[in-house]
Parts: C-alpha cells; sequence; structure tokens
C-alpha cells in the first residue's frame, strides 16, 4: 500500500463504486428476475447458441448470497472464488481508502504475461468445463 495520487484516488473509487453494484444487483438478482427486471441475457449465447466464458456468473453470486456453493459452481465454476475475491475487494478497497492509502501492483512485464497466461488458462478451463456440465 501507498500513498495515493488522484489517479489511484480516482481508480480506487471506480473499482469499489463498480463492484459495490454488482454485488447489489446479485444480492436482489432474484427478486429482480420475477419482475423481469434483470440485465439482457447474453449476447453471445444469442448469436452462436453456446455459452460465453462468462455465462451464469451473475447466477452463481446471486446463489452465493444464498450461501448454495453447489448451485453457484455448477452455473459457473469460478463463481465462488470471484464472489469471495469481489467481496475482499470491496474490503481492502474500503480500508484503504479509510486509511489514506491505494494498492498498487508492481510487476514486471514477465510477472504480467504470467498473470495473464493463468486468467486466460482458468477462464479457458472454467468455460470448457460448463460447456461440457451444461451442455449447449
Amino acid at each position: 500500500m501507498s500513498r495515493p495520487g488522484a489517479g489511484d484516488r480516482l481508480r480506487d473509487i471506480s473499482l469499489i463504486g463498480g463492484l459495490v453494484l454488482w454485488l447489489a444487483y446479485t444480492r436482489v438478482y432474484w427478486a429482480l428476475h420475477v419482475g423481469h427486471w434483470v440485465l439482457p441475457p447474453c449476447p453471445f449465447f444469442y448469436l452462436t447458441g453456446h455459452p460465453c466464458p462468462f455465462c451464469g456468473g451473475t447466477r452463481s453470486f446471486a446463489y452465493m448470497w444464498e450461501g448454495d456453493i453447489a448451485n453457484s459452481v455448477r452455473l459457473y465454476p469460478l463463481g465462488p472464488a470471484l464472489f469471495a475475491g469481489s467481496v475482499v475487494g470491496v474490503v481492502g478497497l474500503a480500508a484503504g481508502m479509510v486509511s489514506g492509502r491505494s494498492w498498487s501492483l508492481d510487476f514486471s512485464p514477465r510477472q504480467w504475461r504470467l498473470v495473464g497466461i493463468w486468467v486466460v488458462a482458468w477462464v479457458g478451463l472454467s468455460w470448457a468445463v460448463t460447456v461440457v456440465v451444461r451442455g449447449n
């Protein structure tokens, strides 16, 4: 953690705002779903007939709010990990804002490539599991 500049503060506020809005939306998702007030379905699915790498993520988060890890994993294998990361992210960013600090990642270009490869591999694996388990 370091002392934030103006750009760091704006980034942190944007991240925490986005995460809080997403978590709030998924918290009330089932109530909104009954009234058909949810975000539109995945356009990738409509165009191709196949689930995208993130299909099921919203419902996965909604199930996590209910403590239903089994259905969360069934819908989106990375859902519980991303849910936990979102909650930890909100808490960490809020703690940083309160303390006047900011989180920063100081990776070398090689480390960023490795992070990118790792993320693509996990999302690809999750997508493969989703397609095999849930089918088209």
